[in-house]
């Protein structure tokens, strides 16, 4: 049946009214029940989900079509970076293979003994905000885990810091960065000594050095091996200036997400031995030190032999 004109103009004007009202009787609704909105709408995205699926696949497909034409046309380049790639870690690995013979020569030479591995315990940290410390981590271990007080705690690229407090199923880990850390480190481009002093901030100090040969923009900062259980060499990171005068070291660890650490026992790497010529002297009885019987004077020579 033919419509009038006017019918479909009224029309037209009824529809923006006529959705209006619709869209205040659904926010209504929505107010008044939510648990039914929620339920319709869940519906509906039910229903609606395998056209979902039935659009996205054929642009997944073109996505797809798209990325392979391009490494298609790329293929050639790859190729060819490829086979520099390939030249280059064929000379370097020549040049290795000649540093390990020599190195395994002068070691035989030598008589080198190598050092003893030291055991490590791997575990996921958690983060800690409470304790004496303000830049510190705790650490998850096993209840029949062999962690020490002062075990070193390394990540994958360099040292991280101490162990501080043991207990059965956690160990609380002491950050290089922490206000109460200091550590000697040495300098390998200058060759100097130095102590490595945390202040909270992500850049720890480096104090204590000698005025006449001052750290060195960008060096490697290691351990030096002067405390019993931190052995020398370890890496710790490199120096950097903030302000002239003021050097700092860059941690090699990446100490604002740490996630995987190693604890390391070097308590028993190495023990030194007895200092030659050294003789033991028994304890003190009755608060007096007695010599041996080697080094008592006699009677007939006195104190001036």
């Amino acid at each position: 049946m033919p419509v009038s004109i006017q019918f479909r103009q009224a029309l037209g004007k009824l529809v923006l009214p006529a959705l209006i009202l619709v869209a205040c009787g659904v926010i209504l609704l929505g107010k008044a029940d939510r648990a039914l909105v929620e339920r319709l709408r869940m519906q509906t995205a039910d229903l609606l989900a395998p056209a979902y699926s039935l659009v996205a696949w054929p642009q997944a497909k073109l996505r797809w079509l798209s990325g392979n034409l391009q490494d298609i046309r790329n293929l050639e380049a790859e190729n060819i970076r490829l086979r520099a790639e390939n030249e280059s870690l064929r000379h370097w690995y020549d040049v290795a293979a000649a540093l390990a013979d020599e190195n395994g020569t002068l070691k035989a030479n030598l008589h080198w003994i190598p050092d003893n591995a030291p055991t490590f315990v791997s575990g996921r940290v958690v983060r800690d905000t409470s304790g004496l410390y303000a830049r510190a981590v705790l650490l998850a271990i096993n209840a029949d885990t062999s962690v020490r007080k002062g075990g070193i705690a390394l990540d994958g690229a360099g040292l991280v810091g101490r162990v501080t407090e043991v207990g059965k199923r956690s160990a609380r880990v002491l950050l290089i960065t922490d206000s109460s850390s200091r550590l000697p480190v040495t300098l390998e481009s200058s060759h100097a000594a130095a102590i490595m002093a945390g202040d909270n901030s992500p850049l720890p100090r480096i104090i204590f050095y000698p005025q006449d040969n001052v750290p060195i923009e960008g060096e490697r900062v290691v351990t030096n091996g002067e405390i019993e259980s931190l052995p020398a060499g370890l890496p710790v990171g490199h120096v950097h200036y903030v302000r002239p005068g003021q050097p700092v070291v860059v941690p090699a660890a990446a100490l604002d997400h740490v996630d995987i650490l190693r604890i390391f026992d070097y308590a028993d790497s190495v023990a030194p031995p007895d200092a030659p010529g050294r003789v033991p002297l028994p304890p003190p009885v009755g608060g007096t030190l007695s010599l041996p019987a080697q080094f008592q004077p006699h009677a007939d020579q006195g104190l001036h032999g």
